[in-house]
């Protein structure tokens, strides 16, 4: 027995690539891991970048603090990837961003000193609007605007100790970090909100984009169905599921017989076959639209449609007729789509039938009663070429339609003995 191969998860190394990103996560769920991602790789960069200038400018300072928070920050990050605990990871990341900018500038001294380094602390009540939302954000801006103020209250009370004290940083570097601080939080929000944007367009677009694909399947499919079943049978079965099956007091049925059709299928090849039929088939499928007629089937080289089942004709005999006429004038005259030069028998007939939906898989749409079974008898006994019609039909069609004498055939099965049966010439003259 074989075992289906089911793809293998990604390792440390993959998932460290890719944000951590698993199959399985929701788009916003990617974006969000991305996102923090890379706020984290900013800060941490931006940590480094600002002590190194502080050096260069002259003040020098312990680096303990820099890298323990970029410690802390790498670590957090290897142990999500490692333990694929997002949740974790995001509430620690979001509080290394609020509270690490105050414990710096605690460790400087006071606003002057610390060049306002408490503003990136700004990044974790925006990245929380980014990674949670916007009503869980509020409690990380409260956050910041509490330590913001207590360290204002703390800078009040020892203003004095620290005028008394010799600053450990010139005012001309603190003014200098102080536009930096300004400059670099206002860029990292910039990116992220941009990134945020400009993936949150492209999701979108990808979700429109899967929605023009699926509105095209389900066209796509609605055109499937109304191909194998009548318009309003579609209706009743996408909307309620039932059982569909319907009585029809007067419709009116035809069959359409390919003569010899056996014998010439013989000399010809699978694919020919197919290509005759399908090419005829399609014909009478165009000619049974134009006259408002329902298509029911085919049964190997016979075509049934029928009339009176729908409201696209008002009077279904006339228009089967007009349908049969028009059947014979395609095969007769255009060689194209009648290579192999067939001819029809048509069979028609009008009275009461029944019409519905059969099975749950592979379903059709089909007619049935005495009045199909005698429409597809009556065809069986016509000459190539002619079209053959009940004394019910031959009713109807009298005052617009002309036919031969009416013949008297017996029908096996039938219990009414002889069935009459008239043979259609065509329209009366300026019919």
């Amino acid at each position: 027995m074989t075992e289906s191969l089911q793809p293998a998860p990604p390792g440390f190394l993959e998932r460290l690539r890719n944000a951590g990103v698993e199959p399985g996560d929701s788009e916003e769920l990617r974006l969000n891991k991305q996102l923090l991602f890379f706020a984290t790789g900013l800060v941490s960069a931006a940590s480094m970048l600002w002590l190194a200038i502080y050096w260069a400018i002259g003040p020098q300072f312990s680096a303990t603090l820099p890298y323990a928070f970029q410690l802390v920050l790498a670590g957090n990050l290897l142990v999500y990837v490692q333990w694929r605990n997002f949740d974790f990871f995001r509430l620690s990341q979001l509080a290394l961003f609020l509270f690490a900018p105050f414990v710096m500038q605690w460790s400087i001294g006071n606003f002057i000193t610390g060049s306002g380094i408490i503003l990136w602390g700004l990044l974790a009540p925006f990245g929380a609007i980014l990674f949670y939302g916007v009503r869980e954000s509020v409690a990380w801006f409260f956050a910041w605007v509490f330590f913001t103020a207590l360290t204002g209250v703390f800078d009040y009370l020892l203003a004095d100790a620290h005028a008394a004290q010799k600053l450990a940083i010139p005012l001309h570097t603190s003014m200098v970090f102080f536009a930096l601080n300004f400059i670099a939080v206002a860029t990292i929000i910039y990116v992220l909100l941009r990134y945020s944007i400009q993936e949150k367009r492209k999701i979108q677009e990808r979700l429109e984009e899967a929605h023009r694909q699926l509105l095209y399947e389900q066209h796509r499919s609605e055109k499937l169905l109304l191909n194998i079943l009548p318009a309003p049978v579609a209706e009743r079965l996408k909307h309620s599921g039932q059982t569909v099956a319907d009585g029809f007091p007067a419709a009116t049925v035809m069959f359409a017989d390919l003569v010899n059709f056996t014998r010439v299928a013989a000399r010809m090849t699978p694919e020919q076959v197919f290509g005759m039929l399908n090419s005829i088939f399609s014909a009478f499928d165009d000619l049974c639209e134009h006259h408002g007629l329902e298509k029911i089937k085919t049964i190997g080289d016979a075509y049934m449609a029928a009339g009176g089942i729908n409201s696209a004709s008002s009077d279904p005999a006339v228009a089967i007729a007009d349908f049969a006429l028009a059947l014979q004038a395609v095969l007769q005259r255009d060689y194209q789509i009648n290579a192999a030069h067939m001819e029809l028998r048509i069979g028609i007939s009008t009275g009461p039938i029944v019409a519905g939906v059969v099975g749950k898989h592979k379903f059709i749409y089909d007619i049935w009663g005495d009045t199909v079974n005698l429409a597809s008898r009556i065809t069986g006994e016509g000459m190539p070429g002619t079209i053959h019609c009940d004394a019910a039909t031959q009713q109807r069609l009298a005052a617009s339609f002309d036919f031969a004498a009416p013949q008297h055939i017996q029908l096996k099965g039938k219990g009414k003995g002889e069935v009459s049966v008239h043979r259609l010439l065509g329209r009366k003259s300026g019919g």
